[in-house]
């Protein structure tokens, strides 16, 4: 089968990402790299589970979709986007809200007094609501345009809201913009192998580089790791700390997911509470996918999250196949966050803004099928 035929980014590759990372992490324990020590049996046999569930609910979303069908109709701000006055096209809304996030993140960094990047002070007064904002608003808006409007001088627009985003020194954010530009344009461009090469060793790259500046900047800790030593200890460590969530099942009993939800405004972050929680000292942490769940709501509420997943990747990724566009943009937006979510884990609320907009998309475009089969309409948004 050739590599054009497979398609790398379905809900699957979740698993993929699972098991590269897991694979990061014993390099990390085989070297013993800052002192990391293997994990636990019982943290591999919680990663198992939680992938076995989150593989149950692919299939069952598979099943249940003999029971639906792909509505037709497009969106209707699209639709009313037609109606405005002829010279206001659905492009130059998307491209005037790309440019309106650039200028918000400017502003922001104008603001915090420097570049984030290069200072640990200004790169934890970086998240702002102003950068709330600007995020919310680029990441989408550059996807759709390169979703349903793709030209090559729109990847420079990609180009400068990623090294704005970068210079904030958070990885995350950057990671995303880029991973989910590289799943749209996969989708949109039907890229050759050499392309997907090409993309993944500038993700490495731009990742890995952004990492290692953003922690040898924090001027409070010391580092002697090299940058791939660095990559391959973040593994280690996060898995080191799933290894301690492991044993404190159902401790914050949901606090996590109502800081996550509110802890933006109320200036409190959830991974300062794993923390707290874990380590029993203050700091800013990450558990995987896996750990804010198993915190708050135990082995059950691990199941329930890895299986909705399961379903959510599984009904969007169908969606974006169909009906492309606006489906694949945020396709791609969810599946980046998703795996970046491996290490991280869902505590971030603008990635909830993102998934509540691709549980509308779901909720609008399927509907029942009274003849029990799945019928779907092919077209662009």
């Amino acid at each position: 089968m050739k590599i054009r035929n497979i398609d790398i980014f379905s809900p699957y590759i979740m698993i993929f990402g699972i098991l590269l990372y897991l694979a990061l992490a014993v390099v990390a324990f085989n070297y013993n790299i800052n002192g990391l020590e293997p994990s636990s049996s019982l943290t591999y046999y919680t990663v198992f589970y939680g992938v076995t569930l989150f593989l149950v609910g692919i299939f069952f979303a598979i099943y249940i979709q003999r029971y639906l069908k792909i509505k037709k109709s497009s969106l209707s701000f699209i639709k009313f986007s037609k109606k405005l006055k002829p010279h206001i096209s659905f492009e130059k809304i998307i491209l005037s809200l790309i440019i309106m996030g650039i200028l918000l993140q400017i502003v922001n960094i104008y603001l915090v007094g420097g570049i984030p990047l290069f200072s640990g002070y200004l790169k934890a007064k970086a998240i702002t609501k102003i950068w709330f904002v600007s995020y919310l608003i680029f990441l989408p808006s550059i996807n759709i345009l390169l979703a349903k409007f793709n030209r090559k001088w729109y990847y420079l627009l990609f180009a400068v809201g990623l090294l704005l985003f970068a210079i904030t020194g958070y990885r995350t954010t950057t990671m995303a913009i880029i991973f989910s530009v590289f799943i749209t344009s996969y989708y949109v461009l039907n890229l050759k192998f050499k392309y997907i090469l090409i993309f993944a060793m500038l993700m490495l790259i731009i990742g890995v580089s952004v990492g290692y500046i953003a922690v040898k900047a924090i001027e409070w800790q010391q580092w002697n790791l090299n940058p791939f030593e660095l990559f391959f200890y973040r593994a280690g460590y996060t898995l080191n700390v799933l290894d301690r969530v492991v044993e404190m099942v159902g401790a914050t009993k949901g606090s996590l997911f109502y800081y996550t939800l509110t802890g933006f405004f109320e200036s409190m972050d959830p991974r300062i509470i794993i923390g707290e929680t874990v380590l029993k000292y203050r700091v800013s942490t990450t558990s995987t996918i896996f750990g804010p769940a198993l915190l708050d709501f135990g082995y059950l509420g691990l199941g329930v999250q890895m299986f909705l997943l399961g379903i959510y990747l599984k009904l969007l990724h169908t969606l974006q196949k169909m009906k492309k566009g606006i489906y694949t943009a945020f396709y791609a937006i969810i599946l980046a966050h998703s795996l970046i979510w491996i290490e991280t884990g869902p505590t971030d609320l603008v990635v909830w803004a993102f998934f509540v907009i691709g549980l509308l998309l779901i909720l609008l475009n399927y509907t029942l099928d009274s003849k029990s089969e799945v019928k779907t309409e092919n077209g662009a948004l």
